[in-house]
């Protein structure tokens, strides 16, 4: 029962900013982890950015950053500085103790959310 819904997505114009957010919602007993990853057309899905519920991040600072709210079960993915290239679905995932399988945690995804990048 466990959903990921994400929301910000939409169309900018390149040098622009965005804000993804991604909550976890339903039966969710421990977060331990939330991301971000993307995918273009005819690319490959790829990482964009980690984080754990303790905050802790990789090292990699560039033009995207990642925080969580643990409270809200809700991550989110700053972007500055956008670029044509950034154009892809974003999808969040989540490790997550459930409900549905409380003793082991599972992966969950959402169903993504478009970023458009263009004049």
């Amino acid at each position: 029962q466990v959903q990921l819904v994400e929301s910000g997505g939409g169309l900018v114009q390149p040098g622009g900013s965005l804000r993804l957010s991604c909550a976890a919602s339903g039966s969710v007993s421990s977060v331990y982890k939330m991301g971000w990853y993307r995918q273009a057309p005819g690319k490959q899905r790829e990482l964009v950015r980690t984080i754990t519920s303790a905050g802790s991040t990789d090292s990699v600072r560039g033009r995207f950053s990642i925080s969580i709210d643990n409270a809200k079960n809700t991550v989110y993915l700053h972007m500055t500085s956008l670029k044509a290239e950034d154009t892809a679905i974003y999808m969040c995932y989540a490790n997550i103790a459930s409900g549905d399988s409380p003793t082991h945690a599972r992966n969950y995804w959402g169903r993504g959310t478009q970023v458009t990048v263009s004049s």
